[in-house]
């Protein structure tokens, strides 16, 4: 019950007062229009009938004083008639006067010869057919409806036809009531008058009809009061109506709003780049967007609904299970092993959701997977390293390389002064032969160190792809090395240098032809990346590298094989990032090795 007293309160506190205001404003004046309307009809209405009922009344009296005055009956007969008639129910009186007001006949005996209607031109009533009426006091209940107009039960009077009502003298009503009338005859009615001169003045006669309006305005009242009760119930429904249709309105915005607002919602949480997981008070998954999709390696379908321990890394679980003891904002970052075999580095935001009274409603979970930050933090600290090294490098490179010219000098003198010796002359050639790699060594050295100036002009990609595969070629043939090329016609020519493009090109074929010394297949593939960008793809079958050396393949001097310098790579990764380009390798020992340039 209180629920339910509640629920009422809230919808009728949910209604702007301006909105009741307004529609009362609308409606009142409309309503209040109709009611009086409807009122004065039914009065002009009710008047109606009473003036139609009291010349009905009227006519019957003339018809049957017509009748009379046919039977030759005398007054005293017509004046019977005038009490019978009178008898009938909402009849107060009916009165036949002369012109001069005198009473020829009257409902009431008492009242013959005294005068009525003194305040009306009985004169002009008398002289013409038209029906008048009035409303009359009445001190002992409801008023009078009066209806009058001239009295001619005949056209005219008939020769033989005596006039049923002589002209009497009229007598002064003794004040105050009714006059004193002659003492009554036999029958019990006053005896007629005697003949007597008519005294000179208008002639003709006024017949007034007393309706009792008692129960007409009993009936009129409940009228007003059913019309009334029946505008304040529609008028109360007119303002029900306008404010349920503007609530309604209301409704619907509200609801079209809401509809918005939940899919905007829906598809920022669905397309948010970072991973959004919920649960409800059960522990259930609620939410599971893309990103957690693709996170995770879980579809949102078979998730959600399922409980959070099931379907959650074990770190996650772990997360969940601080939230429900501490219930606090909780960030953290560690290693997730999403699959077996694979572990990404996830930052993660957990926190506890309440309602406004402190109930629980779930956890939310925010992640994104940090492996991207990680490797762009990694190519941070190389290029820190590398500069560095390349700094070092290049004060190294210098002081070593004048003291290798002499040492070439010595070795190239003895070799010639020791001709004849062959012992001697070899062991001068090595020293020659040894001081050319070291110089070719430090060259490297000092072209990694120093900044690359690069001459960029449009250049078709496929014709240096081409170039470069034919500088290795007869060592692929004598290695049993299957080249393969996939060219897409759609790279048209982009911005490079190509003799420093031809150089990446070239390291990348030498080190996968020196990965497949058994033999095996290089792929090479050039396609679109974007509509900007071109991707390059080097892949071999060769051993591969392992994991844990994969991070340092782009430092200096770091190499896997005996002849290396450890600088090919490094040099690849400065030329690519001087294009504003970006290369990747990916390897599986075993299985082969994949190198990708970016170029944009």
């Amino acid at each position: 019950m209180n629920g339910k007293r509640y629920g009422m309160n809230r919808f009728w506190a949910a209604i702007p007062p301006w909105l009741i205001i307004g529609a009362v404003v609308i409606l009142a004046p409309i309503f209040i229009f109709m009611t009086l309307e409807n009122i004065t009809r039914q009065k002009e209405l009710t008047t109606r009938l009473l003036v139609e009922k009291g010349a009905a009344l009227i006519r019957s009296f003339e018809a049957g004083a017509r009748m009379g005055i046919g039977l030759r009956w005398g007054g005293f007969q017509l004046q019977k008639l005038l009490m019978e008639t009178a008898e009938q129910p909402d009849i107060d009186y009916l009165i036949v006067t002369d012109a001069r007001g005198t009473i020829l006949a009257d409902s009431d005996p008492l009242r013959l010869g005294a005068i009525y209607g003194q305040d009306l031109d009985l004169a002009k009533i008398a002289g013409s057919e038209k029906l008048a009426w009035r409303q009359v006091p009445n001190s002992e209940g409801a008023d009078s409806f009066e209806v009058y107009r001239r009295f001619a039960p005949t056209r005219g009077l008939l020769p033989g036809f005596h006039d049923p009502f002589p002209a009497r003298p009229p007598r002064e009503a003794p004040p105050p009531g009714f006059p004193v009338p002659p003492p009554p005859g036999p029958s019990g009615f006053p005896p007629p008058a005697p003949p007597a001169a008519a005294e000179p003045g208008p002639r003709g006669l006024v017949i007034f009809v007393g309706l009792d309006m008692g129960p007409i305005i009993a009936a009129h009242e409940e009228d007003r009061r059913h019309t009334i009760w029946m505008a304040v119930v529609f008028l109360l429904i007119g303002c029900a109506g306008i404010i349920s249709l503007l609530l309604a309105q209301g409704y619907r915005a509200a609801r079209s709003s809401l509809s918005r607002i939940k899919a905007f919602s829906d598809s920022l949480v669905e397309n948010m780049p970072i991973g959004l997981i919920a649960t409800d008070a059960g522990g259930r998954l609620s939410a599971f967007n893309h990103t957690a999709e693709a996170i995770l390696k879980r579809t949102a379908a078979e998730v959600l609904g399922k409980p959070a321990e099931e379907i959650l890394p074990g770190s996650c679980r772990e997360l969940f299970r601080t939230l429900a003891l501490e219930r606090r904002l909780i960030e953290r970052a560690f290693d997730c092993a999403v699959e077996e075999g694979r572990t990404i580095p996830l930052q993660i935001i957990a926190t506890t959701l309440c309602e406004e009274n402190g109930a629980f409603v779930g956890h939310v979970l925010l992640f994104r997977d940090m492996t991207e930050i990680r490797r762009l933090e990694e190519e941070v600290a190389r290029s820190r390293r590398l500069a560095s090294l390349g700094s070092l490098a290049a004060g190294v490179a210098h002081e070593i390389r004048n003291p290798l010219s002499s040492i070439k000098g010595f070795a190239t003198w003895f070799r010639e002064r020791y001709r004849d010796n062959p012992e001697e002359r070899e062991t001068a050639e090595v020293m020659i032969r040894e001081v050319d790699r070291l110089n070719r060594v430090i060259t490297q050295l000092l072209e990694f160190a120093r900044p690359l100036t690069m001459h960029r002009v449009p250049t078709p990609l496929q014709a240096v792809i081409r170039h470069a595969l034919k500088m290795v070629e007869g060592e692929a043939q004598a290695k049993r090395i299957v080249v393969e090329t996939d060219l897409s016609v759609e790279v048209g020519e982009i911005p490079l240098d190509a003799d420093r493009m031809t150089q990446v090109l070239l390291n990348l074929f030498q080190n996968a032809i020196g990965a497949m010394e058994g033999g095996g297949v290089l792929r090479i593939s050039l396609d679109r990346r974007d509509e900007k960008g071109v991707r390059i793809t080097v892949a071999d079958t060769g051993i591969g590298i392992p994991k844990e050396e994969l991070p340092r393949v782009f430092d200096p001097y770091f190499t896997t094989r005996p002849s290396g310098t450890g600088l090919g790579l490094a040099i690849v990764h400065k030329i690519v990032e001087a294009h504003g380009g970006e290369v990747r390798l990916e390897s599986e020992p075993g299985r082969g090795t994949t190198a990708t340039v970016l170029l944009n």
